[in-house]
């Protein structure tokens, strides 16, 4: 589903509820952002600290920090880009992403790098960046296309996406 702040409000028990109410209203089986970024760190294994960066403004980004808590990941750092319209968030460069990732929100101190807010389009550049940094960096779009493949076990694999689309 493409859309993602309102997915980790209310943490675990706000997004369960949110894809109850849009699974019995459809009649079909959705993927969401929240629960699928949460997946893929756990494919990966032994993540426990995170950063993540977000189109939102911070009382969006406590939402989202409080969901990754609950599910047990402990947020070292966020940044929220406060983009002042839905249409601002796409066009975020791309060079200003990549230096956040860089000189931000990296570190020692962090296990993986998440991207939130579907607008905000990452797939190829997280994908980059984790070959430089040398550790996950996911994108909520790639993660939740690869969380709706894998609950229809569709286990394709692919490369130039990260790791997450080619390994697990």
């Amino acid at each position: 589903m493409g859309m993602s702040a309102v997915t980790f409000y209310d943490g675990i028990a706000g997004a369960d509820a949110f894809v109850k109410k849009v699974e019995d209203e459809s009649g079909i089986k959705i993927s969401v952002g929240s629960h699928a970024t949460s997946a893929a760190l756990n494919a990966y294994g032994n993540i426990k600290k995170i950063a993540f960066v977000s189109p939102y403004y911070p009382i969006a980004n406590a939402e989202v920090k409080r969901y990754f808590e609950e599910c047990g990941f402990e947020v070292v750092r966020d940044i929220c880009l406060q983009c002042p319209s839905w249409t601002a968030i796409a066009e975020v460069p791309e060079d200003r992403l990549r230096t956040l990732i860089r000189e931000e929100l990296n570190g020692d101190d962090v296990d993986a790098i998440v991207q939130v807010g579907t607008n905000l389009s990452m797939i190829r550049l997280a994908a980059e960046a984790e070959a430089w940094l040398g550790k996950p960096v996911i994108a909520i779009n790639t993660a939740t296309y690869w969380h709706a493949l894998r609950a229809n076990k569709i286990n394709d694999q692919m490369t130039g996406f990260g790791r997450l689309l080619s390994d697990f």
